[in-house]
């Protein structure tokens, strides 16, 4: 597998996220994927979409990247919707269009022959349902499988869903703060709450190496 670096969610953190890619010793032909929710929340949102251009990283939609998407569509609709919370007012037409063409999941390959393969998606995949199948809500919000086995975007701490996780992808994912860095047989977490001033966390394959940095500051409340 060619050198990997994902990236959990990173909220508008653009100095903790280049502070993070340094860590990770990133150069020229490595791969960065990040796992959703580029912008909102954090201080610099375009600083972050601009960053993942620069460097060609690939990315996966979140919920929040989908919710500022449609404020800005209903905008140029004519419809009053603020722009300016989080900065958003900040980012141009390419930015925006960086964005919308962010795909719901990613695949990577495997780290080694024979292994499983690696996918990136936001939130979560409901187990025994192939990867192209998963509803769309589910990629970008899932959290629980309430009795373990129906999904939910609340979060409830006895049933994360990647515990019931069985393949046959190994799914990286971010979205889930509280529960923080989640790692089961082929279901890795990587949302550690940076934008509320705990970490921003990567793993780096083939390696399966986590690397995180911590947040400069709190930037909103949990």
């Amino acid at each position: 597998m060619q050198r990997t670096i994902i990236v959990g969610d990173v909220h508008g953190c653009v100095d903790e996220l280049q502070a993070l890619l340094r860590q990770c010793g990133m150069v020229r032909g490595d791969r960065v994927v990040l796992a959703g929710d580029l912008v909102a929340k954090g201080p610099d949102s375009r600083g972050v979409v601009q960053l993942a251009r620069e460097i060609g990283a690939r990315a996966v939609l979140g919920n929040h990247d989908d919710y500022c998407i449609d404020v800005w569509r209903k905008r140029h609709q004519g419809e009053a919707r603020r722009l300016r919370r989080w900065s958003l007012d900040k980012l141009d037409d390419s930015d925006w269009a960086f964005l919308e063409n962010l795909p719901l999941f990613v695949r990577l390959g495997a780290e080694r022959e024979g292994g499983p393969e690696f996918a990136v998606v936001h939130a979560g995949v409901v187990p025994g349902v192939p990867l192209e199948e998963q509803e769309r809500d589910n990629l970008l919000s899932l959290r629980s499988l309430v009795g373990g086995s129906a999904p939910s975007r609340r979060l409830l701490m006895r049933w994360p869903w990647a515990a019931a996780w069985r393949g046959p992808e190994h799914i990286v994912f971010g979205h889930d703060a509280v529960r923080g860095l989640q790692q089961y047989p082929l279901a890795t977490g990587l949302d550690t709450g940076c934008v509320y001033g705990r970490e921003l966390t990567a793993l780096e394959l083939p390696s399966q190496r986590i690397h995180k940095v911590r947040a400069r500051r709190r930037y909103v409340g949990v």
